[in-house]
């Protein structure tokens, strides 16, 4: 009960409960505890910290930031709620060495994610990464390459896969209830505020720069980055299409069932406010398959007028009818445009805060489990989680290069820009470049 609690403390005002407690006597070594490190502990990893304290026979054992004030508030809130004190760590090279941790789950910022979880892997961890999984499309053909080397569980953050709602939407797709899809649109609206422009200033004393920079290239501090603003900027973050649209984006490519687009074109730009953000906060991508399928997504970050009473969504579109997904429902439309059915998800999960904490976390982390323990099928695996990121990248190429880029379905290249091919991968600090091999 005290780790319901804590979990229930983590994810206010949710429910997380549903998954039926008979299902653990069908995992074969289920008893087997996983001890997990948590990394990135100042938004998505704290959601890590709760499913993980939700679920049965698993425990964090370790914790990781280079924020040295985080840790206090964890290990209060853990300890208030009858979990074990966990031991500390900012430098995830030390982590790593405890042969105690089995599996790291990552949520730090965009550009630690891959090599992170190549790290963890070469030390023989299991890793539940948060999305996107990768920096630039090279990082994620690494994590695969990395993966299938050393064999470790490799989980990618795309939450809704484990929704039931949305599993039982794809089952009635394939047998075909709103007959051939073909198209899919998919959004997401919020009210941020602008960024400002930012200021060289000394580094807080309760971070360490050098780390929290890791495998990026050095730069001065500036005090409008850290810990959530680095999202819009190009030397760490992915954008919002990234941070947000790939959830929507990569249930649309699940449900037309394509696989890398053959042309991808995007438009927008910074609207809303004239300060220090790279990236666009308005964005309208779209991507054409082969097969005559297509997606597209539309990101509003600072103007919130939702769709269809939702900040966040998709709809799947064919010859029959439509279907709309989110994190919480799925409602099946006519040709007309009238509700035939709607279900709601038992437990819900937040949309448009910046956690996003809810019962997805648990669900999807339960899969994970699952194939540590008995081999299950990953709701979201590297091959699959990098595809739908590539698309997100993919966006993102095409606005910077101004270009309608044509696809190479094999490699997912670029074939037309090499503006836009500048931008397949990165350079790194010395020292820093993930080892593959």
């Amino acid at each position: 009960m005290n780790r319901r609690t804590f979990a229930k403390k983590t994810i206010t005002g949710l429910s997380l409960f549903a998954i039926p407690a008979c299902s653990y006597s069908r995992i074969v070594g289920a008893n087997e505890r996983v001890n997990f490190a948590v990394a990135g502990l100042n938004g998505r990893g704290q959601a890590h910290v709760g499913a993980i304290a939700a679920s049965k026979n698993a425990s964090t054992i370790a914790l990781c930031d280079v924020d040295s004030r985080v840790f206090a508030r964890v290990q209060k809130s853990m300890q208030e709620n009858g979990l074990s004190k966990a031991e500390t760590y900012k430098d995830v090279r030390k982590l790593l060495e405890n042969k105690d941790i089995d599996a790291l789950a990552i949520a730090t910022p965009d550009h630690w994610h891959a090599p992170m979880a190549i790290m963890a892997m070469n030390a023989g961890k299991d890793v539940y990464l948060e999305k996107p999984c990768c920096h630039n499309p090279q990082e994620g053909e690494w994590l695969m390459l990395v993966q299938k080397r050393t064999g470790s569980v490799l989980a990618i953050g795309n939450q809704q896969r484990s929704a039931p709602t949305s599993i039982k939407a794809m089952q009635e797709i394939r047998e075909g209830i709103i007959g051939e899809v073909y198209n899919g649109k998919a959004w997401y609206t919020n009210t941020r505020g602008s960024i400002g422009q930012g200021k060289e200033t000394p580094v807080p004393d309760w971070l360490d720069w050098e780390l929290w920079q890791g495998p990026a290239p050095r730069k001065a501090y500036k005090d409008n980055w850290v810990h959530y603003n680095w999202h819009w900027f190009w030397h760490w973050g992915t954008g919002e299409i990234n941070n947000n649209g790939l959830h929507e984006m990569d249930i649309c490519r699940w449900a037309l069932g394509v696989d890398i687009p053959t042309k991808v074109t995007s438009s927008g730009g910074r609207y809303h406010f004239k300060d220090d953000w790279e990236f666009y906060d308005t964005q309208i991508a779209s991507f054409e398959f082969e097969g005559g399928k297509m997606l597209s997504w539309e990101g509003i970050s600072c103007n919130n007028l939702p769709k269809f009473g939702r900040g966040r969504g998709a709809t799947i579109h064919g010859t029959k009818g439509t279907i709309l997904l989110d994190r919480n429902a799925y409602i099946l439309y006519d040709l007309k445009g009238e509700v035939i059915r709607e279900e709601k998800e038992k437990s819900l999960s937040a949309t448009t805060d910046i956690k996003g904490i809810g019962a997805l976390d648990v669900y999807h982390l339960q899969n994970f489990l699952d194939a540590i323990r008995e081999g299950a099928e990953l709701a979201s695996n590297i091959e699959e989680a990098h595809k739908s990121t590539l698309m997100c990248h993919l966006g993102n190429m095409a606005q910077a290069s101004g270009k309608t880029l044509q696809i190479d379905t094999n490699s997912g290249k670029v074939m037309n820009s090499p503006k836009a091919m500048a931008l397949w991968g990165r350079e790194y600090e010395k020292g820093w470049k993930p080892n593959i091999f």
